[in-house]
């Protein structure tokens, strides 16, 4: 076979793959990841669902790989966000990358509701998630690395009772940090994508007007939070 005919076989196979990721993703949004089905993904491109097991076998497989994708578009927002603030300072860079996410979430509601949302019934993601899933969280372990080595970190409180669980978090994390501080991370880690999930689905209705303006406030205290100046 000659590497034109390879290439052709390639390219087709790529454009075949990315028209069935983007069928399943307005699945997903007009009914949601429970109810996505590779048949009705097959019938709405003109496939015979033989055809389609060929580049996904499962549904759960054709999951993964959205939210694989989910994962690496959100990192890659964020990262570019975190570059274009690199001489901005430890705070700085740790709003450019809170506010990526939010900016994100709202671009991509059904994306960021596949990755943060409810669990799928019976699907349970492989370890090929984690590397994509990790790419925010890497980011802010290394503005607080760069702060820490650059003495601009103040070390939060810790409850004696939750030390074990910290050293046990920072061994796995990140072992150069403050065990108090990677217990902050998690913690302010937690509530970023809190923040986000409850004004993409509604829960600050008729609560929080000013988004934005509140977004900025409550992303500065997770900053001090965690120890930034």
């Amino acid at each position: 076979m000659s590497s034109t005919t390879q290439g052709a076989r390639a390219r087709a196979r790529l454009e075949v793959t990315a028209a069935i990721k983007d069928e399943a993703r307005r699945q997903l949004a007009a009914e949601g990841a429970a109810k996505l089905s590779l048949r009705a993904v097959a019938r709405e491109l003109g496939m015979v669902s033989s055809a389609l097991y060929r580049y996904f076998p499962s549904r759960d497989d054709l999951l993964t790989a959205l939210i694989i994708d989910a994962y690496d578009s959100l990192g890659e927002c964020a990262e570019g966000a975190h570059g274009k603030a690199a001489d901005a300072g430890p705070v700085g860079r740790w709003t450019a990358v809170a506010q990526a996410v939010r900016d994100w979430a709202l671009r991509h509601p059904h994306e960021y509701a596949l990755i943060y949302g409810s669990p799928v019934p019976g699907y349970t993601a492989p370890d090929t998630t984690v590397p994509p899933a990790s790419r925010v969280g890497l980011l802010f372990i290394g503005i607080l690395r760069d702060a820490h080595q650059g003495s601009g970190l103040t070390e939060p409180p810790l409850p004696a009772e939750l030390r074990p669980e910290a050293e046990r978090m920072a061994a796995d994390l990140a072992p150069d940090l403050p065990p108090a501080t990677v217990a902050a991370l998690i913690a302010a880690w937690a509530q970023l994508f809190g923040l986000v999930g409850f004004e993409l689905f509604g829960q600050f209705h008729r609560v929080v007007e000013d988004r934005e303006t509140f977004f900025r406030y409550a992303v500065g205290r997770l900053a001090q939070d965690v120890g930034l100046a």
